[in-house]
């Protein structure tokens, strides 16, 4: 488990060195030809507040985004659906349905409203939380896939200097996942179209990259690859405690919260486990890496640096959400947020930087389903801007699902582009 992480989230530093990588021809999914579309701003019904990271889905199936920083999404619909509704949903809310009547929708207000149910405090009193935990691990198999399948996801690195953006990548993904009863070792993700913008200013000398990003998609659903977080062997370095329960797509959940009550030669996990009281299933996992020896924080993450240079890390932080179709338990979405300080010997200032990576899952199939070939596939040795070209035009993405740009990524964008010029 230690040695697995390390691996798949090592971050390198090299001098800047601008590289133009090629995109794989390929691709698993059919491209739509037919869609609608529909875009708009989720805001707390309350507060008026906008929601950020909201899930914007096609009900009954896995075709969906999320919403940005801003709380603004857009969802390409497909025709072939035929759906009447699209469904907003957030953890805490009650759900929403917005009707689609076959045409464009755009400037949509939607609010949602908080929901202060709870669940029976005499049945949470009454459950042991790592019992309940252990009780989920055990329905994996029946909660969750049985069978082969591939999943497209839209993938974002952004790394911050400051709060200026140095680079951008984003790529359009495959992800083949076997059933969740195996191991991840035969699971694979594939670039199917990619792009990527890189900073020219003299000052930017440092390239930080995130090794084997885009999969992050396999290594960090915690349900198939339990030895990041939920090896029954290492529950017991854990403290679990019962917290107040919350709704996730109407559904009750428990909120078990964990701690290190261990010392180890590795950082642990500070974090909170969402379980669907019925059916015992894991639907979200928040968690970050223990800051409280900071050398192995940095081992965890740090594969390569200059010499001379000191890095610092100051939070990492995780968020993994799921979904449930049809009666099974799916991938949804994926965050994953670096923040660290580094400067130079002998020199008086540090810079703070911020890497982030996230994927939302926007379709999903599981039948006529064909493995990625491991040629072809996204390796953990590789990083995404050096493997997709610089940003196109506007209409890039086609008719694929992503997660819209905030204003302020839509801006960082304006800016890189000049600085190619």
């Amino acid at each position: 488990m230690k040695t697995l992480y390390k691996q798949t989230l090592g971050i390198v530093f090299i001098v800047t060195c601008l590289l133009c990588g090629i995109i794989p021809a390929t691709a698993q999914q059919e491209i739509l030809t037919d869609f609608i579309t529909v875009n708009g701003l989720v805001r707390d019904k309350d507060s008026k507040k906008k929601l950020e990271y909201v899930n914007v889905s096609i009900p009954g199936t896995n075709i969906g985004t999320i919403t940005n920083t801003e709380g603004e999404f857009t969802i390409k619909v497909p025709t072939t659906h035929k759906t009447s509704t699209v469904e907003v949903s957030h953890i805490g809310y009650l759900s929403t349905q917005i009707p689609v009547n076959g045409t464009n929708l755009s400037e949509l207000t939607v609010y949602l409203t908080p929901n202060s149910n709870i669940l029976d405090e005499v049945v949470i009193r009454a459950r042991d939380p790592r019992f309940l935990v252990e009780e989920a691990l055990n329905k994996v198999p029946e909660n969750y896939s049985a069978k082969h399948n591939m999943l497209t996801g839209f993938y974002r690195e952004t790394a911050q200097k400051g709060r200026r953006y140095i680079n951008i990548s984003e790529a359009i993904i495959d992800i083949y996942k076997t059933p969740y009863s195996r191991e991840i070792d035969q699971d694979r993700v594939q670039i199917y179209k990619g792009r990527k913008l890189l900073s020219q200013k003299r000052g930017d000398t440092l390239v930080v990259k995130l090794l084997g990003g885009p999969n992050l998609s396999i290594f960090l659903d915690v349900v198939k690859n339990p030895d990041i977080l939920l090896d029954k062997e290492t529950l017991s370095h854990y403290a679990f405690r019962m917290e107040e329960p919350v709704m996730i797509d109407n559904r009750a959940q428990y909120v078990i919260s964990f701690q290190p009550q261990v010392i180890m030669p590795y950082a642990l996990y500070y974090g909170k486990l969402y379980i669907d009281k019925d059916k015992l299933a894991f639907t979200r996992a928040e968690f970050k890496l223990s800051m409280d020896d900071i050398n192995k924080a940095t081992q965890a993450i740090l594969k390569k640096k200059p010499f001379g240079l000191r890095f610092k890390p100051t939070e990492v932080s995780f968020l993994v959400n799921y979904k449930e179709i049809n009666d099974k338990t799916y991938l949804s979405y994926i965050r994953n947020e670096v923040k660290f300080k580094c400067d130079w010997k002998r020199r008086l200032f540090s810079t703070n930087y911020t890497i982030m990576s996230e994927m939302v899952v926007t379709d999903m199939k599981e039948e006529n389903v064909t493995n990625i070939p491991y040629k072809v596939s996204f390796k953990s040795s590789q990083s995404l801007s050096d493997k997709v070209t610089d940003f196109a035009d506007e209409d890039f993405w086609g008719n694929y699902n992503i997660i819209e740009p905030t204003e302020s990524l839509e801006s960082a964008v304006s800016k890189l582009r000049k600085q190619k010029r």
